[in-house]
C-alpha cells in the first residue's frame, strides 16, 4: 500500500534522512524504532507532505504522493497521529471527534448521521475511557487521555492506513496498555500501520521492525 524509496530530506542545509526505503503492505504493522533525533518523526512528516525539502519517491496505493499537499494526502486515506497531538483543546472530546469526521476520505460523500454514529461507536469501543469524557474539554484531559483522543480523532476521518508518531511515549503505563491494545485490535481488523516508537511495546507483534540510526536504516548484522 505504502512505498518509500530512496527518500532524502533536508532542513535547510542539514540533511536529516539518507536514502530511506521501506514499505507497508495491506494489514501490516511496521514498527519504526530509533533514538530521539534518529529521523522517525521526519520520515512520517515527509510521507504526509510536511517536509520543506525531500527527494526520492513516496507512493500510496500506487499513486505518487511526494510533494503533494498534506490535506490531499489525507484525503487519499493516510491518517496521521503526530507526537504533539494537535487537538482543539478548547473543544470537547465529542466536538473533536465530529470535526475530524468532516475531513479525510470518509467525508468525500455526505456522511449520514448513522455513519457518523457508527464511526464514533467504533472509536469509543477501541477507547472506552473516552465514553465518559465526551463532554469534557480536551484541555482538561491527561496526556494519555489526549493521546487516545488524538488517535480516535484520526480514525474518525476513515483512514485506510495509519501513521503514528510515538503513541505510547511519556504517558501512564496503564494508558500505554490501553493504547497498545487498541492498536493491536486495529491490526486484527486489518488496519495497516506504520508506528514510530522508542520502546518495544508493539515490536513483538509487528510484521517488521525497522531501525533508524542518524537518518539511515540500520542494516541487520
Amino acid at each position: 500500500m505504502l512505498e518509500v524509496r530512496q527518500l532524502n530530506v533536508w532542513y535547510g542545509a542539514a540533511q536529516a534522512l539518507f536514502d530511506v526505503s521501506l514499505s507497508v503492505g495491506s494489514g501490516e504493522l511496521v514498527v519504526l524504532q530509533g533514538l530521539n533525533g534518529a529521523g522517525k518523526s521526519t520520515l512520517l512528516q515527509a510521507i504526509m507532505g510536511l517536509s520543506p525539502r525531500a527527494t526520492g519517491a513516496v507512493s500510496y496505493q500506487k499513486k505518487s504522493i511526494l510533494g503533494d499537499e498534506p490535506h490531499h494526502i489525507a484525503r487519499l486515506g493516510l491518517g496521521y497521529v503526530p507526537e504533539d497531538r494537535r487537538l482543539f483543546t478548547g473543544l470537547t472530546v465529542q466536538e473533536n471527534l465530529l470535526i475530524a469526521a468532516r475531513f479525510g476520505p470518509a467525508a468525500a460523500g455526505a456522511a449520514s448521521h448513522t455513519t457518523l454514529r457508527a464511526q464514533q461507536d467504533h472509536v469509543l469501543h477501541l477507547f472506552p475511557a473516552l465514553q465518559g469524557m465526551l463532554a469534557r474539554k480536551a484541555a482538561h484531559m491527561s496526556g494519555g487521555e489526549q493521546q487516545m483522543l488524538s488517535i480516535a480523532r484520526t480514525l474518525m476521518t476513515g483512514p485506510s492506513l495509519l501513521l503514528l508518531d510515538e503513541p505510547c511515549e511519556g504517558i501512564a503505563p496503564v494508558l500505554v496498555e490501553s493504547i497498545r491494545d487498541a492498536l493491536l485490535q486495529l491490526k486484527g481488523e486489518g488496519m495497516p500501520m506504520l508506528v514510530a516508537e522508542q520502546n518495544a511495546i508493539l515490536a513483538s507483534r509487528a510484521d517488521r521492525v525497522i531501525t533508524l540510526v542518524a537518518g539511515q536504516i540500520a542494516q541487520p548484522v
